[in-house]
This record gives C-alpha cells, structure tokens and sequence, in this order.
C-alpha cells in the first residue's frame, strides 16, 4: 500500500490463531518482511473483532478453528462492521467444508497453513491492494467447496461457458483477479487506467453473477484461466 505520494505505508495485521507457537511462527515470518507489521494478536475470534474494532487493520488474519467465537463467525462480524478490514483465513486440508461459509461471509482470501510462507506475505499484500488470493495448493479444493453437483470436467465446462460472455479484455482481467492481482497491479501489466481497470471487475462481476472477487477467482480457476497446480 503507499500514500498518493508513493511513499510505502506498512500494512498492518491483526493475528488470531489458538496455537501460540503458530502465532509466533506467523508473527515471525511477517514481522522479518518490511512493510508488514503485526500489530495485535488474538487466540479466540471474539477477541479478533475486538482487537479490529479498536486498531482498525488492514487486514485480519484467522485461524478458522478456535474456541469460543471461531474464525468464521469472526469473518462475518469484522466483514459486516468494519468493511475497511479485510480478511484472510487460515486453512488446512481437513477444513475444506469451512470454505463456503467463509466466502459466504466475506473473506478476502485463504492461506495454507503448512504452505510457502511466500504465499502467505503474497496473499496479505493482493488483498490489502483490494486483490483476492487463493493459495495454489488449496485453490482446487475452493473450487470443489463451490462447485456444483456433478463431476468436475462438467462444472469446467459450465464455467467456460459462463465466461464466455466476456469480451477478450474481461478475460485477461479475470485470470489476473484470479491470480490475485490488485487493481493497480492489473492496471500496470495490461497498460491501462486503473479506473478502466474497476470498470471491467464491475462488468465481470456482474456479468458472471458473482458476489465478489474471490468468487470471480474460484471461477476463473474453474474455467481454466489460472492455473491451479
């Protein structure tokens, strides 16, 4: 993120996992990469909202599985109060059927936890630009979350189909939002405004009908765009 002057502004994260070594491990990890900034840290979803409600991050990082108020009903409680937080969740392979709740209620974005710690600081950073960021390696497990009945190669062939409808230039927008790109990033790659740029997700979304832009991700996964591997 950086001010209208370009000057870099640290983005600053509110951490909340029950597991004490895995918060140290995370805050480690952010913390030895600069304009990242761990700024509270929380071990049950509750004390997360509160923690967001007085520091005002840019973004929440959840563990989905925690005592009291889990990571769920934190996304939806920070999602609905405070819009200007974004959320990414914290997963494992064995939480794949909290993925649909959690799109459901507003997150941003989801990490693997036993993942690249490069895609943990990639993530943070496209969705504080307004991006969306599946992990690779959990990206087809979104996809199957999502997904309607029936088998893959059908629901591959049902998202090329609603894709379609988008000019060539959607397109190319759609596979870079589902790559997790932000605005300004997409802007820069295919040369044009960023506000031409925020005309064309509007347009996708709607065309697409889709809530937002990790739904729009999950479908671009689906549709073949981005590659998932």
């Amino acid at each position: 993120m950086r001010e209208p002057d370009g000057t870099q502004v640290p983005l600053r994260v509110v951490l909340a996992d029950d597991e004490a070594m895995m918060r140290a491990g995370i805050r480690a990890i952010l913390t030895a990469v600069p304009g990242l900034d761990v700024v509270g840290e929380a071990e049950d979803g509750a004390a997360a909202v509160d923690l967001v409600a007085d520091l005002r991050p840019d973004i929440a990082l959840l563990d989905v599985q925690m005592p009291g108020t889990d990571g769920l009903a934190a996304t939806e409680a920070i999602t609905a109060r405070y819009p200007d937080t974004a959320v990414v969740i914290l997963t494992t392979f064995s939480e794949d059927a909290y993925i649909a709740r959690a799109l459901s209620g507003g997150a941003s974005g989801f990490v693997l936890k036993s993942g690249d710690p490069t895609h943990l600081v990639t993530g943070l950073r496209a969705v504080a630009d307004g991006g969306a960021y599946l992990s690779p390696e959990i990206a087809r497990r979104v996809i199957d979350e999502l997904g309607a009945s029936g088998p893959r190669l059908s629901r591959g062939t049902a998202a090329r189909e609603r894709v379609a409808v988008l000019s060539d230039r959607e397109r190319e927008v759609l596979a870079l939002v589902g790559e997790g790109w932000s605005n300004d990033q997409i802007a820069r790659r295919l040369a044009i405004a960023p506000g031409t740029v925020k005309v064309h997700v509007g347009s996708i979304l709607t065309r697409l009908d889709v809530r937002n832009r990790v739904q729009a991700a999950v479908l671009a996964y689906e549709a073949g765009l981005v590659d998932g591997s």
